[in-house]
């Protein structure tokens, strides 16, 4: 969900206000105080120009988000997401650490927390917190005269670290570092140290020789990049955190041709002959990265889930808010499994797209357009 930054007038901010208390309240069991809280909303946004959310309507906001994110297949365990409050976070290093704690506490132990961390919001429509990267842990993409070594999604943020005088080890799995932006100011860089890391080495539970291919993926996707609007009031930083469905790891970031493009040296090492599509060499060796990463998963004690399991928690999720009154939104296209779609029940659904908020939208790309690259080689 692409949208530009909102740039609500008082009156507008007050009606989105309105509306987001209203539900917020009723959905607590708070209707006799709504029409008190709209009346402070009211008086601070006429003498401030905007207004500040309570804690609870933080949390109950976060939740709303979480369940109107139309992308989002796991929504079935939205009222279990926990939240972080850190608006009072005023410095870089503030933000780093508390993001750093929330990798930590969303990991815990390897049974995943579902898990929000919200800093400062929009004020008088100036950006307070940016985080630049993608994810709070995510991988390095170096350009090389060879293609790249690591992902290549994350080249042109690597050459921005680079420039700023960051360097890596130059292998397939380094670890970016937190590039967090205060205001207007010049984005500053934190290495993530090793206690906010956790990884998972890929192993195969039939093929030994999976193990050499020296693949690891990071335990924890906590997205950082995305604004979360609740009432009218963006925050610009939000990052959040559920746990991967295997295929986001074997299909995608492992499979993808512009990724780590896998597929191939996994079929050679089947021997399987890769000149022709017709004999499904992409399908055996697909499986078999899905398969590796649930099994190593497994092994290392890291909560996951599969692309079948979390489709039939959709549905449950669906059945859900039936009961509750609410039509269920989603963008089809994103909620279908990246393989073996048409097992799945969603592969029969229609679903209505349009956005609700609460919501989480995307934001344009912070990194300079000079550090971008349109012709990364493989």
């Amino acid at each position: 969900m692409h949208e530009p930054l909102p740039e609500y007038d008082r009156v507008e901010l007050y009606e989105q206000a309105h509306d987001f208390v209203e539900q917020c309240y009723a959905e607590l069991g708070k209707e006799d105080e709504i029409e008190d809280r709209l009346d402070e909303i009211e008086d601070e946004i006429a003498r401030r120009g905007h207004y500040d959310h309570t804690t609870e309507e933080l949390k109950h906001g976060a939740k709303i988000a979480w369940r109107n994110s139309n992308r989002c297949i796991g929504r079935l365990f939205w009222q279990r997401l926990n939240v972080l409050d850190r608006r009072n976070c005023e410095t870089a290093r503030e933000v780093h650490e508390a993001c750093c704690e929330h990798l930590e506490r969303a990991r815990n132990g390897g049974d995943i927390v579902p898990l929000l961390t919200v800093f400062k919001p929009v004020i008088d429509g100036e950006q307070q917190v940016r985080l630049w990267n993608y994810e709070l842990l995510r991988y390095a993409g170096y350009q090389t005269d060879h293609g790249v070594v690591g992902d290549p999604d994350e080249v042109a943020l690597t050459e921005y670290c680079q420039s700023r005088g960051w360097e890596g080890e130059g292998t397939r799995f380094d670890i970016q570092p937190h590039v967090i932006q205060i205001r207007d100011r010049e984005p500053e860089l934190f290495d993530v140290p090793e206690s906010a890391i956790g990884e998972v080495p890929l192993s195969h539970p039939e093929y030994d020789w999976f193990e050499e291919l020296g693949l690891r993926w990071y335990d924890v996707p906590v997205v950082s990049n995305m604004r979360m609007e609740i009432g009218g009031i963006q925050y610009t930083a939000a990052p959040f955190s559920g746990w991967y469905v295997s295929t986001e790891i074997g299909s995608r970031n492992l499979a993808d041709e512009d990724r780590y493009d896998m597929l191939p040296i996994v079929a050679e090492r089947l021997g399987l002959e890769t000149d022709r599509d017709r004999n499904l060499w992409k399908d055996e060796a697909l499986l078999v990265l899905n398969r590796a990463v649930l099994h190593s998963f497994d092994e290392a004690g890291v909560q996951i889930v599969d692309h079948h399991k979390v489709t039939d928690q959709f549905q449950q999720f669906e059945r859900n808010e039936e009961t509750a009154g609410r039509d269920v939104t989603g963008d089809r296209d994103w909620l279908l499994p990246p393989m073996s779609s048409a097992t799945t029940h969603v592969f029969e659904n229609q679903y209505d797209n349009r956005i609700e908020r609460p919501n989480f939208f995307y934001q344009p790309d912070p990194v300079p357009i000079e550090e971008r690259r349109t012709d990364i080689g493989r």
